[in-house]
């Protein structure tokens, strides 16, 4: 029998062949020497002519000094790790969260008060085009910079100079040695969880566990002493229910699996304890015939829309993420004490039942809930209190967007409300973080993304207008002239949210 190290091991060889490579190789990253970065931005004016959009270049040329080192510069209110100068807790040489006089904060490493600003896909990878056959984003970067290293350059220089002092999922490692930062394990991401369909793996399997555990410890481990790093997300947007993906409810989809998978065994037993152990009662609303409960094991048909049935369905639900959660946590847990494990970014908000169930879990283990909220002009201030009534945890918004029609890109696939011009999108993202971050226990948001998707249309068609900076990375002038002033003021807002 092959024993726990052993089979770490070999899943670990598993892992690198099948090309997670890339997570694995943030933690190889170095100290790099100081350096002074320069980069000239030219602004753009856009007008519009009897409907016609018409764009004036280089109107202004705005040249940025930053001294880049491995802690990097912020304006003189914030420290070295972006925390605000305003306000100081005990510092612990990690991010941390405390409640101070009724508002929640993130605490930096030096005890500085932190609210986490942060833009996803800051990656010069860009988003591939199957329709193209590359991605237009890389393309345009290495014809701009000629290197990736010179794009690191420019980035960092801009998301400091713009306010942002979080990397946020999905980003390039290059970054991280520079700004605070967080990474995403996929822990079932990578474990049968398929984002596109919403199918969900079995995690009662023990080979759950050892994944799990492998995982954590080649991922978290080289990184449990690193005081850039904010925490991890476990997972994104796992399905727990019916969605925009599929319209069933997990245990009608574990039903279906053979009698010998664990899962199927769990289902088994949810039905035995909600129908009480009466086989004939379970008969009369299945349409049934078994004679014991050990026959649905190898049943593979429906489950009735009656209530006792929907009760079975949340018990399910209880379970399944019970076990995904402490599991999870565990082995990060084990390997990396110091930091703090983001939730697992919530595709919604607790308007349903069974929701209301995962974010009443989650609030169990995690220390902060992550949610990815879309088609609100406004934060959704009843359903935010009422999540936060079942966690008792702070909150992070890690996706959230708007775009405009003036982009020039489709707007056709993907979430978020479409306005028409850069300037409505501006002031209606300054509005929508505004607000958010005026309740006591939201501790930061992550805007969806750094650049513009495809026109073409990314691997699930998405085509839209979610970037600061265009698709040949030209800032849009007016998001980043509102966030560079939004940013500046977060703090003494959220101060007041008590």
């Amino acid at each position: 029998m092959v024993g726990i190290n052993e089979r770490l091991v070999m899943a670990a060889l598993v892992l690198i062949i099948i090309g997670l490579s890339y997570t694995l190789a943030l933690t190889l990253t170095s100290p790099v020497t100081p350096r002074t970065l320069t980069e000239t931005v030219t602004r753009t004016s856009t007008i519009t002519l009897t409907g016609v959009v018409e764009t004036l270049t280089e109107t202004e040329t705005v040249i940025t000094t930053v001294t880049l080192t491995k802690y990097a510069g912020y304006p003189e209110m914030y420290s070295e790790y972006g925390g605000w100068l305003g306000l100081k807790a005990n510092a612990t040489g990690f991010f941390r969260v405390e409640n101070i006089n009724g508002v929640y904060w993130l605490v930096d490493p030096l005890g500085y008060v932190f609210l986490s600003k942060g833009v996803n896909h800051v990656d010069y990878m860009g988003d591939f085009s199957p329709v193209l056959g590359y991605s237009p984003y890389y393309k345009n970067v290495l014809t701009k910079y000629g290197s990736v290293n010179k794009w690191v350059e420019v980035t960092v220089s801009r998301l400091l100079r713009w306010g942002f002092n979080t990397i946020g999922a999905w980003s390039s490692r290059e970054l991280m040695q520079y700004i605070p930062y967080t990474v995403n394990l996929n822990i079932i991401g990578d474990f049968g969880f398929d984002w596109q369909t919403g199918r969900m793996p079995d995690v009662f399997s023990d080979n759950y566990v050892e994944y799990a555990e492998m995982k954590a410890l080649f991922n978290c481990k080289p990184l449990s002493n690193d005081p850039l790093l904010i925490g991890y997300f476990i997972d994104n947007e796992p399905r727990w229910g019916p969605d925009w993906r599929s319209n069933t409810h997990l245990l009608d989809d574990f039903i279906k699996l053979p009698g010998s998978s664990p899962g199927k065994k769990v289902v088994v037993d949810v039905l035995r304890v909600i129908y009480q152990e009466d086989i004939d009662l379970l008969n009369s609303e299945f349409k049934t015939s078994f004679n014991s409960f050990e026959e649905l094991l190898d049943y593979n048909g429906t489950v009735p829309s009656t209530s006792r049935a929907y009760q079975a369905r949340l018990e399910f639900l209880r379970r399944y993420v019970e076990r995904y959660l402490s599991v999870a946590v565990a082995a990060i847990r084990k390997y990396d004490p110091n930091h703090l494990i983001l939730g697992f970014r919530v595709a919604g908000l607790p308007t349903t039942d069974y929701m209301k169930e995962v974010f009443r879990i989650a609030g169990q283990y995690v220390d902060v809930i992550t949610v990815n909220i879309y088609n609100y002009i406004e934060p959704p201030v009843i359903a935010l209190n009422e999540l936060y009534h079942l966690t008792g945890k702070p909150l992070i918004v890690t996706e959230f967007s708007f775009r405009a029609m003036d982009s020039g890109l489709p707007n056709t696939r993907g979430a978020g409300i479409i306005v028409n011009t850069q300037s409505e999108r501006a002031n209606a993202t300054y509005n929508f973080v505004v607000k958010l971050l005026s309740l006591p226990y939201v501790v930061g948001y992550h805007w969806f993304q750094y650049y513009d998707q495809p026109k073409e249309g990314r691997f699930d068609g998405e085509n839209s207008n979610y970037g600061i900076v265009r698709i040949d990375d030209e800032p849009y002038i007016e998001m980043i002239d509102m966030f560079t002033k939004l940013n500046l003021e977060l703090e003494k807002i959220h101060l007041n949210s008590s």
